[in-house]
């Protein structure tokens, strides 16, 4: 039977270059923030459920998205960086966008500790 992370590494394999480095590193960012994260491969997207909450990452035409389920776990992220684009539930990091490490902690916070 083939391992979660076997599945990731083919999904994260299959990117570009600069698409698979900003994937590992939204991948290591959320494996050392939370080291205990169930890791799975949902709707062909790495998804890392903690509790009742869960992200998700997805490598899109033009940008990387950290899926969430609500505005709300994103919303002070926007909040700090207003240029950056996002969707319902989601932050989309542009190929030439910087990443607010820092920023992203409290979205994973709210994200994983939600009562779906």
């Amino acid at each position: 039977m083939v391992q979660v992370k076997e599945l990731i590494d083919e999904y994260i394999n299959s990117l570009d270059p600069m698409r698979q480095q900003r994937v590992k590193a939204l991948h290591r960012f959320i494996l050392a923030q939370y080291p205990e994260v169930q890791v799975s491969l949902q709707y062909k997207m790495p998804t890392y459920h903690q509790g009742n909450g869960w992200v998700s990452i997805a490598s899109q035409k033009q940008y990387v998205s950290l899926y969430t389920c609500a505005r709300e776990h994103i919303q002070p992220y926007i909040d700090r960086h207003p240029t950056v684009k996002y969707g319902k539930g989601c932050l989309n990091f542009r190929d030439g966008d910087d990443i607010d490490w820092p920023a992203l902690k409290p979205v994973l916070l709210s994200a994983f500790s939600k009562d779906h």
